[in-house]
């Protein structure tokens, strides 16, 4: 009989949390250098160069490597033969150390989850309560893998109820260009097959912990059909060129993996959730002997990659940007941005558009005249940091507010991640307006190129409150231009094309 004590399952959630904020798992760190190392378009490149520059910054300095610190998972294994010292129940055990992670003073992590989700939706303001999974098996310890997974990919979750004798291959192939890029790509594409619609999630859930090993699995050859699907998906999935951030490449998913289980004669229910550039997942065990720290990786661990801007970037001062100026951008282009920026995300624009539908004014200080405002929901500093890790989040929750912000506003454009959707290009090509595109999965560095950040409205909604940034080379791709012609539509179908080996003909 094992005694876990209650302070050692605690304190060992509490450090895996941090441990995975900060740190990539070294087999991603590791197919992400090889996939740079052969791509060969240059913006997908550019894009996974700022992914690993990030990624080793965050594990030098402790710091979150996306400024969504998302949900806590847990999958939690609870050996027969243990027998706990413990007052509190196992879910409040493990909620107990993800609110010590998310609240540590050294390094902060953004709460985001909300309570009431069909109401008031307010933060419960410590990333409470986590998403449990327990089992009991057989054996003395207790097994935990632990999560964080990121609003942008999970919103791209799939479920489907196929019948037996359809393809899922053809119905992956269909529904990841759905997907976009708001999964922030180059990821791993998770998949469960069988028992019920529950648990085809849940096994989809769980086989993005399993260990990168494709290219392992390419040398030796597939042993039974769910590794000739995944040989099959891995190749067509990379052929369908979505590529790095949406913007085109030979590298859309790094692995894919394939979890199954019995199912009914009837059903082949299929659940399909992709991980994204912050893959972010760990393990230990408890055997009674005390609290389980995980090994750090070396820093040799990460491949020597530099990023800097190439000589075709352009340097664009925010300050005295006029119109005309971003008439003359074309998608693709690289900029440099410096000067005063506005935030704001969903929650913001959603006040915004009810204080004008009651005929109400912008708050004091908020003036959107000839400004850019930037999609995120930054981490809140530590020690002399002007502002935390803070990437961009998804553009298309804001489309359905984007013809009200660039009629009623002023806005000159925004800055987001990954694509628009129908909506907000029609209302970018209505009034000339641009959209531009951060790099998801670069929070830490793009935080470095802000300078000064202030709440200029909105103080109670915390992340999702207006700020004004000041930043100074802040680097972004122009995805949407003045016409609405879109980088994640030209892109994506140029390296398919190449990738088919079918000639570019010129229209």
């Amino acid at each position: 009989m094992t005694i876990i004590k209650q302070d050692d399952l605690i304190e060992s959630v509490a450090a895996a949390f941090q441990f995975i904020s900060y740190y990539h798992p070294k087999d991603y760190i590791q197919a992400l250098g090889k996939a740079y190392e052969r791509e060969e378009s240059p913006a997908a490149k550019d894009a996974m160069a700022q992914i690993l520059l990030n990624s080793r910054m965050c594990a030098m300095d402790h710091r979150p490597i996306c400024q969504d610190t998302g949900i806590a998972n847990l999958f939690v294994e609870v050996g027969m033969d243990v027998q706990w010292d413990a007052t509190m129940s196992l879910e409040d055990m493990c909620n107990e150390g993800v609110r010590r992670a998310y609240k540590h003073p050294d390094n902060v992590l953004r709460a985001s989850i909300v309570t009431d989700p069909l109401g008031a939706r307010k933060n419960t303001g410590d990333n409470t309560p986590a998403v449990i999974h327990t089992r009991l098996v057989q054996g003395n310890k207790v097994s935990v893998h632990v999560a964080a997974k990121g609003g942008g990919s999970e919103n791209k979750s799939k479920f489907v109820m196929l019948n037996p004798s359809d393809s899922l291959v053809d119905w992956v192939l269909k529904t990841v260009p759905t997907m976009g890029a708001g999964w922030c790509p180059p990821g791993i594409l998770g998949i469960g097959v069988g028992g019920t619609a529950e648990m085809a999630m849940i096994l989809a859930k769980e086989s993005l912990m399993h260990h990168i090993d494709i290219q392992e699995l390419k040398e030796r050859g597939p042993n039974d059909r769910a590794e000739e699907l995944r040989l099959e998906l891995f190749e067509k999935v990379n052929a369908l060129g979505i590529g790095a951030q949406g913007l085109g490449g030979l590298t859309t998913v790094l692995d894919v993996k394939i979890n199954h289980m019995p199912t009914h004669a009837a059903s082949l229910p299929v659940g399909m959730i992709p991980n994204c550039a912050a893959t972010r997942h760990a393990h230990f065990e408890l055997d009674g002997s005390g609290p389980s720290f995980i090994e750090p990786p070396k820093l040799e661990d990460w491949p020597d990659i530099a990023w800097a801007p190439d000589a075709q970037t352009k340097h664009v001062n925010l300050d005295t940007i006029t119109k005309q100026e971003t008439l003359s951008w074309q998608p693709g282009d690289r900029l440099l941005l410096t000067g005063h920026m506005l935030t704001g995300r969903d929650a913001a624009h959603k006040r915004i558009a009810d204080l004008f539908a009651n005929g109400e004014s912008l708050p004091d200080g908020v003036d959107f005249n000839n400004r850019f405002i930037y999609y995120v929901g930054p981490v809140d500093p530590v020690g002399d940091e002007v502002v935390g890790p803070a990437g961009p989040t998804t553009a298309t929750r804001m489309d359905k507010f984007t013809e009200m912000m660039l009629d009623k506003t002023g806005l000159l454009g925004m800055i987001g991640k990954a694509e628009r959707g129908p909506t907000g290009i029609e209302a970018i090509k209505k009034h000339k307006a641009t959209y531009l595109m951060a790099v998801g999965g670069a929070a830490y560095l793009v935080s470095k190129a802000i300078k000064e950040s202030k709440v200029i409205a909105f103080e109670d909604m915390g992340m999702e409150a207006i700020r004004e940034f000041y930043v100074e080379d802040m680097p972004v791709t122009v995805a949407v231009d003045s016409k609405g012609e879109s980088v994640h539509k030209i892109g994506p179908a140029l390296w398919q094309s190449k990738i088919a080996g079918i000639p570019i003909v010129a229209e």
